[in-house]
């Protein structure tokens, strides 16, 4: 028996559609924020990459800490505009740290 759509089934289902529709988008991100994150995230890779050429264990372990928790500390943050100037001046201090690596 193929399966027909009436006015109140399909009435029933757009119903159902809008009241999820509020749920699944309360926590959504939006697209600039979402960008944003992945930059972010990418940017955290990047520093844990690059701490591997580290060569003492120690130095390493509290490079990744610090990296760790400036990432932590700034977690809550939600306004784009410092989210950018928070990934501009992390990438402008990774880049000194990384000069400072190489030249170990």
């Amino acid at each position: 028996m193929p399966f027909t759509l009436t006015r109140q089934s399909l009435s029933a289902s757009r119903a159902f559609a809008t009241s999820l529709r509020g749920k699944r988008l309360e926590g959504a991100l939006s697209l600039d924020h979402f960008l944003q994150r992945t930059k972010v995230v990418s940017f955290y890779r990047t520093i844990l990459r690059g701490t591997r050429r580290i060569a003492d264990p120690v130095t390493r372990a509290e490079s990744r800490r610090y990296a760790r928790d400036e990432f932590e500390r700034h977690r809550q943050v939600t306004d784009i505009s410092h989210i950018r100037y928070l990934l501009s001046t992390g990438k402008t201090e990774w880049e000194s740290m990384e000069r400072y690596i190489d030249g170990m």
